[in-house]
């Protein structure tokens, strides 16, 4: 079957497609990997932007912003002073834009649909039309997104988690927000499907489930997650849509007074209802975002230490039973919902179950480190600091996790620098090591190190500068979401000065991004040629594939696999490592 596959596409190579069918509509799984990616960091970049207005605003509130007050519309009082309304758009925007447009469009899109492939010594993807209808569906749902800023009333405003029943009664934008929300969700369940039926069907001869690479179980039990726990919230966001344009009311209570005036909905909607709706689904995705990024750093260790990863298979196992934890705890960020302390009780200790396969993995690639002969190079930089960083974000999550401590913290800046740690210098320095680590294979041309190394130390040093303090500010009290960051509490007066200091860390934060952009563009034309393997690594998409890899088809002939992924300085290797698809007699 494979054979005749590749025949087909052999075949296909005589007939020379058009511009628009090879890099616009591509159903190739590469060029639909690069779209993702390279829409993912303009969406990475523009929420990242809402992030440095929000942080303007807390740093001096009711300072008229520099330069771009003037056009930013409607929400702004003259003069260019950002109001209570907008800095709620800036703060919901900027979650959605994140997690659901940036983060996982990247590390699930991308790096899923150019690497999985290659990985197992697959063609393609196993429905390459399905693929290229998922990038689609994902630009859609982007654009209607960003449509919204101008729609009368601005964006959306109800905090990236849309409760009802403020998001009901809200602004136009909300609409937009709940049709951009149902095209991602369909993306994403187009594209996770395909993953799963590809790694269940197109595995090259001889990959056995034990010989796949860590990144490929990291991206089968992330789409798992996504299959299972998207659909709820993808009805969920269509019920919210009938509430606003039809008048109906699953999430509307009875007798709701906003300006003194009853509501006029039938009533007997459930409030609690969208919050269980909501967070089956962003329980999980919190995973779907750290297991790939957990798949991404073990590539990228293993590559070099120069040895195999420590405990493979307790790495395999942990992924596994995370996925399957994460369905039972999502109920611990309703603790002040008052649903009980026999419920409580429950989830309190699912959530603490839950840390232990994330603990394992830490320990595994951490154990992974002993002994090898280790590269420092930009990829590995980010690999080894997101292992702390992630360790930051993991410990400070368990005072959330149980009810009485959550009393305190919920709803605080706590909550903020705790998800962030795990989001920001976690997954996403995973995310900045993948693009180092495998752009010499996507582009044939390496990227600068000196230019990725200070990428790297003033990445480091700003994001700690702005998440860091929010703990201090989380343990004080200071409530997240106040547009002035808490000016007119008495108990904010003593954490209040790091509002600027985090602000200050945020603009060094943005300005060190100029090394990454400079990189990534200089590189692609005049970056050094990279031969084929550029890393010496075992696995398939580096040491089967040319630099950058072929067109429909993947490899020049099938290859086979004759042994596990990391098989770095065995004895009888005379150039310390051997390719899976390298036979023992010729090893």
């Amino acid at each position: 079957m494979e054979d005749h596959g590749h025949a087909d596409h052999g075949h296909g190579e005589h007939h020379e497609e058009s511009f628009i069918r090879k890099y616009i509509f591509s159903q190739d799984h590469k060029v639909i990997g690069i779209q993702y990616g390279l829409t993912s960091l303009c969406f990475l970049m523009f929420g990242f932007c809402l992030m440095i207005l929000m942080r303007w605003q807390l740093a001096s509130p009711g300072a008229p912003i520099p330069w771009i007050g003037d056009f930013l519309g409607q929400a702004n009082a003259p003069g260019g002073i950002m109001l209570p309304e907008f800095y709620n758009q800036l703060g919901a925007m900027h979650g959605t834009i994140m997690v659901f447009l940036a983060v996982v469009p990247m590390i699930v899109g991308a790096f899923g649909n150019y690497v999985v492939p290659l990985q197992i010594g697959a063609p393609d993807m196993a429905f390459p039309k399905l693929n290229m209808m998922s990038y689609w569906v994902y630009l859609v749902g982007g654009l209607v997104m960003l449509a919204s800023f101008f729609l009368p009333g601005g964006a959306a405003n109800s905090g990236w988690t849309s409760y009802a029943p403020l998001s009901v009664i809200a602004t136009m934008g909300q609409t937009a927000w709940l049709i951009g929300m149902v095209f991602l969700i369909t993306s994403s369940l187009l594209g996770s499907m395909n993953i799963i039926v590809t790694i269940f069907q197109l595995r090259a001869p001889g990959m056995t489930w034990m010989r796949l690479p860590y990144f490929v179980w990291s991206q089968l039990v992330t789409s798992f997650l996504l299959v299972l726990a998207f659909p709820p919230l993808e009805a969920a966001g269509i019920l919210q849509l009938m509430d606003r344009v039809a008048g109906t009311s699953f999430f509307m209570p009875s007798g709701l007074y906003v300006s003194g005036e009853v509501l006029e909905y039938a009533g007997g909607g459930s409030v609690l209802l969208w919050q269980h709706l909501f967070w089956f689904l962003a329980h999980p995705e919190v995973y779907v975002l750290v297991l790939p990024a957990f798949g991404i750093i073990a590539e990228v260790i293993a590559n070099n230490t120069r040895k195999p990863l420590w405990g493979y298979k307790a790495l395999v196992y942990s992924g596994i039973f995370l996925g399957f934890m994460s369905f039972i705890v999502w109920a611990h960020h309703m603790f002040m919902t008052g649903m009980g302390t026999v419920i409580s009780a429950f989830f309190q200790t699912t959530t603490m179950i839950i840390s232990i396969p994330s603990v394992v993995i830490l320990t595994a690639l951490l154990i992974s480190l002993w002994g090898g002969s280790i590269r420092f190079n930009t990829p590995m930089l980010f690999a080894l600091a997101f292992l702390p960083m992630f360790g930051i974000g993991g410990l400070t999550g368990l005072p959330l996790g149980l009810a009485p401590t959550d009393i305190h913290l919920h709803d605080t800046y706590y909550v903020i620098g705790h998800f962030h740690y795990v989001v920001a210098p976690g997954t996403i320095f995973g995310i900045f090591a993948g693009i180092y680590y495998w752009f010499p294979k996507i582009t044939g041309r390496r990227m600068n190190e000196t230019l990725g190394k200070m990428h790297f130390a003033f990445s480091l040093i700003f994001i700690n500068g702005i998440f860091f303090p929010m703990f201090l500010q989380g343990l004080a009290g200071v409530s997240r979401r106040l547009y002035d960051g808490g000016m007119l509490y008495s108990h904010a007066a003593p954490v209040l000065h790091w509002n600027a200091f985090m602000s200050y860390a945020a603009f060094g934060l943005l300005a060190a991004q100029l090394f990454f952009i400079v990189n990534f563009v200089n590189s692609i034309f005049r970056g050094e040629k990279a031969g084929d393997n550029p890393w010496d690594a075992t696995t398939l998409d580096m040491a089967a594939t040319t630099s950058p890899p072929m067109g429909h088809g993947n490899f020049p002939e099938v290859p086979t696999v004759y042994r596990g992924p990391y098989e770095y300085s065995p004895p009888e290797a005379e150039d310390g490592f051997i390719p899976q698809h390298v036979a023992p007699q010729e090893a």
